[in-house]
């Protein structure tokens, strides 16, 4: 695909968008899935790259109980899924992270597993939490199989017929994960072992691509415990059966603080997006293959927004929005789109901003990122976070701490965090399963656990501090005095000249969604059909319509 010429770049300031708009939760959490999503990321490299596909294990019964293990095979090394599929009883079967028993548990491996690792996962796997895995795991993780649609296509199958497509694509999976661990947790591999691998380099690519390798599995166990029903009746699903299923997620609260924790990793999330929504807004022309890639891009959209369903009612209001927006996309385009004109791009997109609702403009990003790959992709490598660890800077002065929160925490200055609505929440770690939580403050015990996400409410005092302090005196003065202010002054100084570093919210306040926060994260992994269950976790689909692996060497539409 040609790239039509693009501003330099010192005219690229016009074109980017204001990080206090960007940074708000209303907006974050109208988040959708880009080009530049991880999951996308990742499936445009093993093709690339010339990844192989192969399952030298898979032995399961007819009530889908076994073991079977998929391989990836990359120019240098091998990744291999291992699943374990269980039989669940119905009343045992939950998405919720504190739930023992699941219909089927998986860990990543680095390499191919012999009989002896095969024995070790098998009486460590399917205990998740509860077992221990090695370095040589990579992710752990489990899912459940849907009530309404499982069992469904097995019959169906094995009677030789179909299921109803416009059924299976409401839904759009079989299977739902409710935890994908990496990172170390449970004694898998530390990100720092793996980070340097090209393959693993951006964000989350161990889990995206157990995620990926469980949908294979989740298809094949279907297809097997059909024919072990039907014999010579069964069939197997139809190719654009298979590929519209992808993989549903039950996410709740333990993800949400993950943006807070990371403010550089989420800073260059969220710049990288930006940055290539600039790149196509300064183009000074549109050439007719990106256009004609942007109307088949609205065309998927707007079939996806009316299948997409949710029972909530802030999601249902934002699904009338979307439906309704990318309708009117579409007629702009038809109608008053003059692609003729300098900068046709930056037009639709002021357009966008000034005639749609914030959930249809989050929307225009990722249409409008599609047909530009060649000139957005290799922004993927600048998405993650590998910079050693920030040390303080004691010599720094008072007076230019002061300033700089000034500057980058305005949004935070001037609010009564005593007020009862804006300290209304606190943050903290669940006994039981070692996860985030978030409790009511006027209605709950537990504040004296509190943990430090009130960044807002940090930065406010720290701005307080430091009026009180000669403007020439060394920050490492201020913290021998009052040791309480490191944290939110290393933070500042990390997070200087990183606009989009902070979630630009009081986090404590009566009038937060978490879900927000839930969204934005779940939408730079490629999330799609985000149907919140409560303002605390919601449910998603992974890998709706993208290739399997026995398709992805001639897939084009990456």
């Amino acid at each position: 695909m040609s790239v039509a010429r693009v501003s330099s770049t010192a005219d690229l300031s016009r074109f980017r968008r204001d990080p206090g708009e960007v940074m708000r939760l209303a907006r974050m959490g109208c988040a959708h899935p880009t080009r530049l999503s991880f999951l996308r990321v990742l499936l445009r490299r093993l093709r690339d790259d010339g990844w192989r596909f192969d399952r030298p294990v898979f032995d399961f019964d007819a009530r889908g109980v076994g073991r079977a293990v998929y391989r990836a095979i990359g120019p240098d090394r091998t990744y291999s899924l291992v699943a374990f599929g269980h039989d669940l009883p119905e009343d045992q079967r939950s998405d919720r992270v504190i739930a023992t028993a699941w219909d089927a548990t998986f860990a990543l491996f680095d390499g191919t597993p012999d009989a002896a690792d095969l024995d070790r996962l098998a009486a460590n796997v399917p205990l998740q939490e509860a077992g221990r895995i090695s370095p040589r795991e990579l992710s752990l993780s489990r899912a459940n199989r849907s009530v309404r649609l499982f069992e469904y296509v097995v019959q169906s199958l094995s009677e030789g017929r179909q299921p109803d497509a416009k059924r299976l694509a409401e839904t759009g999976y079989l299977m739902r994960t409710t935890a994908v661990y990496g990172s170390g947790k449970f004694g898998a591999a530390a990100r720092d072992t793996i980070a340097t691998r090209p393959e693993m380099k951006p964000p989350f690519q161990t889990e995206m691509l157990s995620v990926w390798l469980t949908r294979a599995f989740i298809i094949e166990l279907v297809e097997h415990m059909a024919q072990a029903r039907g014999g010579e009746r069964a069939v197997r699903l139809a190719l654009t059966t298979r590929r519209m299923l992808g993989v549903g997620n039950s996410t709740g609260l333990g993800m949400a603080p993950f943006l807070v924790r990371h403010p550089v990793l989420l800073n260059n999330w969220m710049a990288a997006r930006e940055e290539a929504l600039a790149r196509i807004r300064a183009q000074e022309t549109a050439d007719d293959a990106a256009i004609a890639g942007f109307v088949q891009a609205l065309e998927a959209a707007r079939r996806n927004a009316n299948l997409w369903q949710s029972e909530h009612s802030v999601q249902v209001a934002k699904l009338a929005d979307l439906r309704d927006g990318l309708d009117r996309i579409a007629a702009h385009i038809s109608e008053d789109w003059n692609r003729s004109d300098s900068h046709p791009w930056d037009a639709l997109w002021r357009w966008g901003e000034a005639e749609l609702p914030i959930e249809v403009q989050e929307a225009l990003v990722g249409l409008m990122l599609e047909p530009h790959g060649a000139l957005v992709d290799d922004l993927a490598d600048a998405m993650c976070d590998e910079s050693p660890t920030f040390s303080v800077d004691g010599a720094m002065t008072a007076g230019a701490l002061r300033d700089l929160i000034r500057r980058d925490y305005a949004w935070a200055l001037g609010t009564d965090y005593a007020a009862p609505d804006q300290c209304a929440r606190f943050w903290y770690v669940s006994e039981d399963k070692l996860e985030p939580r978030l409790g009511e403050r006027h209605e709950e015990p537990g504040a004296e656990r509190e943990l430090p996400l009130d960044i807002g409410r940090q930065a406010a005092a720290l701005f307080e501090a430091l009026e009180q302090r000669p403007a020439d005196e060394p920050v490492a003065q201020l913290l021998l005095d009052a040791p309480e202010h490191r944290l939110m002054v290393r933070r500042a100084q990390m997070a200087e000249g990183k606009p989009f570093a902070e979630i630009r919210d009081n986090l404590l306040s009566a009038d937060l969604l978490p879900v927000d926060m839930l969204r934005c994260k779940l939408a730079f992994f490629g999330a799609t059909r985000f149907d919140p269950r409560s303002d605390r976790w919601v449910r998603i689909s992974l890998f709706q319509n993208a290739p399997h692996p026995d398709e992805l060497a001639t897939e084009v539409g990456l």
